[in-house]
């Protein structure tokens, strides 16, 4: 399964959009007191290495909300297209996202992908603000369990395609073993007009932090 996931990361740029509205503004874009820190940096914001819980039974992922972004999506799940690469959400909803559906289910232990695009061809779509996000803002994912799984934010960062770290961004990098991890991925860094597609990927490192049940549901 790494090995599929890791193939599919090498691609991961080629799937999320070809081509966006050209007649409107660039959607933001992390500055670096987002990022992890680089060796001999100082830690930039608040540590958010701690205060994770246990992982979650599976269950498939129904709807996904950025509250920092106004985001509330529904969500479908994803395969692999003909070339091996991860298949992109339908263009006719611009306000839906998706999930590696032979990965692991956001709120299971291990590393959840969660995609979507950044705008289409008649304007933004569902992650076009996914850069303006910060450390410690949150991504809630309801499940099919009734469960939603609470993620905070660690990162986001910025990637070149032709330089796209798979291994950083599908694996574990938070302390210990087992932790439920989550990555939300879409379009970014730069768009070429000339090649009419954008340069690179925007990515949300978080790992789950609460969990909510609904009215009456015991824990």
């Amino acid at each position: 399964m790494l090995a599929v996931v890791l193939a599919v990361a090498l691609l991961v740029g080629s799937w999320l959009i070809e081509h966006g509205a050209k007649d409107q503004r660039p959607p933001p874009q992390p500055s670096r007191a987002e990022a992890f820190p680089t060796s001999g940096e100082p830690l930039l914001g608040p540590r958010r290495d701690d205060h994770a819980v246990p992982p979650l039974p599976r269950a498939v992922p129904t709807r996904v909300r950025i509250p920092g972004i106004q985001v509330d999506a529904p969500m479908t799940p994803l395969g692999l297209g003909p070339d091996g690469t991860l298949a992109s959400p339908p263009e006719e909803d611009g306000n839906l996202a998706g999930w590696y559906a032979d990965g692991t289910p956001p709120g299971t232990a291990g590393t959840a992908v969660v995609a979507g695009h950044v705008d289409l061809a008649n304007g933004p779509a569902v992650f076009y603000n996914l850069g303006a996000l910060k450390k410690g803002d949150t991504v809630e994912v309801a499940r099919s369990d009734a469960l939603t799984a609470v993620f905070t934010i660690d990162a986001i960062e910025v990637y070149d395609r032709s330089s796209f770290p798979s291994e950083k961004v599908y694996g574990a990098v938070g302390p210990g073993q087992g932790r439920a991890e989550l990555r939300v991925i879409t379009c970014g860094g730069g768009f070429s007009a000339e090649a009419d597609e954008y340069l690179g990927n925007v990515v949300v490192y978080a790992h789950l932090t609460a969990v909510r049940h609904p009215p009456g549901l015991l824990s």
